[in-house]
């Protein structure tokens, strides 16, 4: 009687090629991670969003919260020549040009400074709170 080597063989042939599967199914998972959206667009007044729209500011946010949130990256740093929070000699000359014009450069841009230092959200008023604030807090 002859016996038969295929079931072996094919045990064999099975676990050599297990982790390959196993390789190529974690790959397609990764590749899968990767193409996931990070995001989404929600139209307010839109139903069908599962996220809630952020809120919506009851009002202009004050000097110490638009340089917290904003000014601060340069103007604490000194990056691209900003005039450092506190460095009186630094501020001198360009309060002498008057506080009108000040805040007219904050607003549109002067420059490495973008307008309103790129806070695309901020109003003039919150960018003139903001300057004002800096100001106090470099006398």
């Amino acid at each position: 009687m002859r016996k038969s080597f295929s079931s072996p063989l094919l045990f064999i042939i099975a676990l050599l090629l297990a982790p390959s599967a196993w390789s190529l199914t974690k790959t397609e998972q990764a590749i899968a991670d990767r193409l996931t959206p990070v995001g989404m667009v929600c139209i307010e007044g839109d139903e069908s969003c599962a996220t809630a729209a952020a809120p919506v500011s009851e009002g202009p946010r004050s000097g110490e919260e638009v340089y917290g949130s904003v000014c601060m990256g340069c103007h604490n740093t000194g990056a691209a020549g900003a005039p450092k929070l506190g460095d009186v000699a630094a501020w001198a000359p360009r309060l002498e040009k008057g506080m009108e014009t000040l805040i007219s450069n904050a607003i549109n841009g002067i420059n490495a400074m973008p307008a309103k230092g790129a806070c695309g959200n901020c109003s003039d008023e919150e960018i003139t709170s903001a300057v004002e604030h800096l100001l106090n807090n470099s006398k």
